[in-house]
């Protein structure tokens, strides 16, 4: 999973992420942690994050 240039860091996918893969700062980071369930890319209203 990446973060492409259309995040505007409002961290809507870190909130809903079950496993805290997703770190806000300034934009959205994807961590180690991330399992690629997918569920981020359902609540990114700007669509920032493809598989």
């Amino acid at each position: 999973m990446k973060v492409n240039n259309n995040c505007v860091g409002c961290g809507q996918c870190a909130a809903f992420c079950k496993f805290g893969a997703i770190v806000v700062r300034g934009k959205a980071i994807m961590t180690s942690s991330c399992v690629e369930c997918r569920l981020c890319i359902a609540y990114c209203p700007v669509k920032a994050i493809e598989a």
